[in-house]
């Protein structure tokens, strides 16, 4: 991983990246036995639906760092688009914004998540990814917004329907929630959407001709040529057994 290009610059190059979920307590030869059971792209950690310790995390991101390994966090909630900053001077690579289904929470996360002049985002931070190798302010922060990776996760019908709107520059994927979106397509029983796959393929027909992706959680390698073929280039899975 550590001679390969960012995550970053594969995402958009359109190359097939898969990655893994992965507990935040997994000490480094855990960490290693995961990877090694796959080509893994990048691992995802998760604090919406987990306890998040930010001491753990600052060990956890440069224990990745130092194997190369590129760090997805999911924040803890839509609103949380404030605080992406803080997050990300703790170490992470990239976040993942879940629940969102409005262009202002976008305009925000892309504000907040890259440094002047493309964004918003304070300097500071010892523990942010990438520092040993960029110390010149300038030159960390150019690096930075050509280097972090954002998700936009879309959980919802009205999501999915306004998924061109979401995808503004500096997000990199939209990202899928099926089990939320499943549970959200249960309101609108006439809705012409009626399964993920007709989902799916609507978002992917309104992300043409933009520079974002699509990332699938398709949680089973099994699964992973049907949503390749369908189109999406990112994909998320659990560890093999």
């Amino acid at each position: 991983m550590t001679n390969r290009a960012p995550l970053k610059q594969r995402i958009h190059a359109g190359e097939i990246l898969i990655g893994v979920n992965v507990p935040i307590t997994s000490t480094q030869s855990q960490l290693e036995t995961i990877l090694g059971k796959d080509d893994y792209a990048f691992v995802w950690i998760d604090s919406q639906h987990a306890p998040l310790n930010e001491e753990r995390l600052v060990e956890f991101c440069q224990m990745a760092e130092a194997m190369g390994v590129h760090v997805q966090l999911r924040i803890k909630h839509t609103r949380f688009t404030y605080l992406i900053g803080n997050i990300l001077d703790l170490g992470p690579t990239g976040v993942e914004v879940p629940q969102v289904e409005q262009e202002s929470s976008v305009l925000e996360a892309v504000d907040n998540f890259h440094y002047p002049q493309q964004g918003v985002r304070s300097w500071g931070g010892s523990a942010r990814w990438g520092l040993k190798d960029h110390p010149d302010p300038a030159d960390y922060m150019a690096w930075w917004n050509n280097t972090g990776v954002l998700w936009i996760q879309i959980e919802s019908i009205h999501a999915v329907s306004n998924a061109r709107r979401l995808a503004k520059p500096g997000v990199d994927c939209l990202s899928w929630g099926p089990m939320d979106l499943s549970l959200n397509r249960q309101r609108y029983p006439d809705h012409p959407f009626q399964t993920d796959d007709d989902c799916v393929r609507y978002t992917l027909h309104q992300l043409e001709g933009t520079d974002v992706k699509l990332m699938y959680r398709n949680y089973t390698a099994d699964l992973r040529n049907k949503y390749i073929d369908m189109g999406a280039t990112v994909l998320l899975e659990t560890p093999k057994p």
